[in-house]
């Protein structure tokens, strides 16, 4: 996975804010569809926390956590999400910092093909899924589409997908990979 240096850490933020708002907003609304009162919700590659700042003000029932390889995004997160019950860690999807199956539903937003051992990595987002537990993956729609859908295929069995059209581009962008545990 890339590790995003503070200056890209900061455009990525920028351009988040800018152009992601409405993907997160999606999300967020997939996600109260998603999840009971007081689930516990992990963000994949939380990058400056957008997502959980939707959620923090959509859903302040959650138990959110959030994750990245990258340090600098993981300050950024902290700045993001200041004041809100957020656990925020440096940690890699291979190896999360989450007991077995303590998480009730799993989110990533646009990391997905950038995890370099995807079968390990969606190994361990089975791992730490509870029972009955689900995960949304949203990624790029012509990055690695047939491994993606292999690896998850692999650990969960049925893979449902839905392409995502972004507010302000005319194709649709995304692919949404869900899974139940």
């Amino acid at each position: 996975m890339t590790t995003f240096g503070y200056e890209q850490s900061l455009g990525y933020d920028r351009r988040a804010t800018r152009l992601l708002t409405g993907l997160y907003r999606r999300i967020a609304t997939d996600i109260d569809t998603s999840t009971t009162t007081s689930a516990t919700v992990v963000d994949l590659g939380t990058g400056p926390g957008k997502l959980l700042s939707h959620l923090t003000t959509r859903r302040p029932d959650l138990h959110l956590h959030g994750i990245d390889l990258s340090p600098h995004m993981i300050e950024i997160a902290r700045r993001t999400l200041a004041g809100h019950p957020v656990e925020l860690a440096v940690a890699d999807v291979a190896e999360l910092p989450h007991p077995d199956a303590s998480i009730d539903f799993a989110v990533s937003s646009l990391s997905m093909h950038e995890w370099p051992d995807l079968p390990g990595a969606v190994t361990e987002l089975r791992r730490v899924l509870r029972p009955g537990g689900g995960a949304g993956i949203y990624d790029f729609r012509f990055s690695r589409t047939r491994q993606i859908r292999h690896a998850l295929g692999a650990v969960f069995g049925a893979v449902d997908t839905e392409t995502v059209r972004l507010p302000w581009h005319p194709v649709a962008l995304i692919t949404c990979y869900r899974v139940t545990a």
